[in-house]
């Protein structure tokens, strides 16, 4: 069954001190699809996406990623897998400017060799064009990342992500503190991400989450609560009870 999945995640479990902040999941992502990821706080939201990255480490159970087993693999070893994570906070480098930022991110720079014998030839700078244009900073190229707007900053680290090309991308609250006019952007870039990889999200905005989820899973207390389309989870009475209807 996992050879149709980019990404499987079987019983997954880990234990803080005998509390199971994640207990016993399982879900699966196929290729070019948008999971999101719902629930209350609380719910293990962010601890699934640590576990999946390397950040933290479970007690129990599988991840798989194209048949790698993630779970026996450092937090380093799985960026070059092709597993692309963005935190809460957006975390580029304000004194230089969008160019340099994702200049900086551009795989061939990376290591001590690569940072040395790294040059920026045409095939550099065409990329980058290409990632400015799709998070639409190619006005912006020149500018400070400092003088970017919050939503700006936002894109332009899913572009230092992308331009790493990734084949699961996982994005926490992306747009948390946007206005509606990037939050409808926003929306609008992950639709165009998804035709050539698949991302996970996690999220509370649900109009945000009708523009962009393949599949929704909700989760609580650490567990699948319920899985499925937007409508189904929507009108699913047990997520009423303890998510939507507060």
């Amino acid at each position: 069954m996992s050879e149709r999945f980019i990404l499987s995640v079987e019983d997954l479990t880990v234990s803080f001190d005998g509390f199971k902040a994640v207990d016993d999941l399982s879900f699966y992502v196929e290729p070019n699809e948008c999971r999101v990821i719902i629930g209350p706080n609380g719910a293990g939201k962010t601890t699934v996406l640590d576990l999946i990255c390397g950040r933290t480490k479970a007690t129990g159970g599988t991840v798989k990623f194209k048949g790698m087993n993630l779970l026996d693999m450092r937090e380093d070893q799985i960026v070059h897998a092709g597993v692309g994570r963005k935190f809460q906070t957006p975390s580029v480098y304000e004194d230089l400017s969008v160019f340099e930022n994702l200049e900086l991110s551009y795989p061939k720079g990376h290591g001590v060799f690569g940072a040395v014998f790294f040059k920026q030839d045409q095939a550099v700078k065409d990329r980058i064009q290409e990632i400015a244009e799709t998070i639409f900073l190619t006005d912006q190229l020149d500018e400070k990342a400092a003088y970017l707007s919050h939503g700006q900053k936002q894109w332009l680290e899913i572009g230092m992500l992308l331009i790493q090309d990734p084949e699961l991308l996982m994005l926490d609250e992306p747009v948390a503190g946007m206005s509606v006019a990037e939050r409808k952007k926003t929306a609008e870039l992950l639709n165009r991400i998804i035709q050539d990889r698949s991302v996970i999200v996690i999220e509370h905005d649900m109009g945000f989450v009708a523009d962009i989820a393949t599949r929704v899973t909700v989760l609580h207390r650490g567990e699948l609560l319920s899985e499925g389309s937007m409508d189904h989870v929507q009108n699913d009475p047990k997520v009423v009870e303890v998510y939507l209807g507060h």
